[in-house]
């Protein structure tokens, strides 16, 4: 009786720990949408001010972007303040393209939203202008129905993408979001990844941004890493920058024990739904021992490269003739770096951010790993 009364306890301890925690998420959601509403209601007319007359400016507390629009209907930046300020961006709006560019002069903005069609200045014009003045922008045009061939057409000139008015609430916020999302990859690509040399243990733990080299150990064209144990036989497995890129593993096919491979032969392969990558093995030999671990967790393949997570140990044939086709130390390091530059353009050009499996197989794994027809996958030790 009393073990079924501490047993009742603790689950109302942890049924109250969970509305508590709901309630306190609802309350900060509220708190929010409170805060991004009076910005609204605070948003002021500038007249006063040198830098452009018609300016309205409403900013929100950690703002997720900041936007400038202009426009010459003052009920469509009317619409865009509302609904952009109550999506957590700061945005400032302005009347005409010179009022507007005498801003990007003054201000720090990550878009501008420009429309088409204006007196004075049209939207082809502030584009230019703009992308002059601030390469650094994402310039975004609003068009009507009948000046979509000219928005079009300010691509070439810099706009990253352009919105048809009218326009819903939903589908301008998810407009923003999504020039929201190429700019931070855009802006992630363009900066220097780091990359450095440590012990095994230390990949688990370091930041997402940051690539790891793994000490003492040769890592293959194929980002395949191999480390000599005292015995002449090579410890395998994946390196940080394939595990980066695969994101997620679901299984792993082993080859087994007493398996001869050689060097650019398939060695194992992961497996994510129906996304298959294969890696090469960086030496010919003799497999003569595997990684059962990964059967219970293959996401150990991921979590810990060149600690938990290696793959096979090899008794390598003709390791002083192949070594040299390996890199080691420093020259790992300069070389990453291409690797990772390569990789961000593949991202920065895909749909949904990520390098989809059969690009990097063919492109980052090795030669002629796409080409499953052409090379023998591994006799399997079994799906693990």
């Amino acid at each position: 009786m009393t073990a079924l009364l501490v047993l009742l306890v603790c689950v109302l301890f942890i049924v109250i720990d969970l509305v508590v925690r709901a309630i306190s998420k609802r309350m900060d959601a509220a708190r929010q949408h409170r805060d991004r509403e009076a910005a609204l209601k605070t948003s002021v007319q500038l007249t006063f001010a040198n830098e452009a007359k018609s300016l309205k400016r409403a900013e929100v507390p950690k703002a997720r972007a900041r936007i400038l629009a202009v426009d010459d209907e003052p009920v469509v930046l009317d619409s865009f303040r509302k609904i952009l300020v109550l999506s957590g961006f700061s945005v400032d709006t302005v009347e005409n393209g010179p009022e507007a560019l005498t801003l990007l002069r003054a201000r720090d903005y990550d878009f501008l939203f420009t429309d088409i069609k204006m007196p004075e200045m049209d939207g082809v014009e502030v584009v230019k202008a703009a992308r002059h003045l601030r390469p650094d922008l994402d310039v975004a045009v609003i068009t009507g129905f009948g000046t979509i061939e000219t928005a079009v057409e300010t691509m070439q000139y810099g706009a990253v993408d352009y919105v048809q008015k009218p326009f819903t609430a939903d589908e301008l916020i998810a407009f923003a979001n999504r020039l929201l999302v190429r700019r931070e990859a855009r802006l992630e690509s363009q900066r220097r990844p780091v990359v450095r040399v440590v012990a095994p243990a230390v990949a688990e733990t370091v930041a997402q941004r940051e690539y790891c080299v793994p000490g003492g150990a040769f890592v293959s064209p194929g980002h395949t890493w191999g480390r000599i144990d005292p015995g002449g036989q090579v410890w395998l497995g994946l390196d940080d920058f394939a595990r980066k890129a695969l994101k997620k593993v679901e299984r792993v096919d082993l080859p087994a024990v007493g398996t001869q491979v050689r060097r650019d032969g398939v060695l194992f392969v992961v497996r994510r739904g129906n996304d298959v990558a294969r890696f090469l093995s960086p030496l010919s030999g003799v497999v003569t021992q595997i990684n059962q671990d990964l059967a219970r967790e293959p996401s150990l393949l991921i979590e810990s490269p060149y600690d938990r997570g290696w793959v096979c140990l090899l008794r390598p044939s003709d390791l002083a003739a192949e070594l040299p086709g390996l890199r080691i130390g420093k020259p790992v390091i300069t070389w990453y770096q291409e690797e990772i530059a390569r990789l961000r353009k593949e991202i920065e050009g895909s749909e949904n951010g990520a390098c989809q499996w059969p690009v990097l197989e063919s492109r980052f794994l090795g030669p002629g790993a796409a080409k499953s027809e052409a090379v023998t996958e591994p006799e399997s030790a079994g799906a693990v």
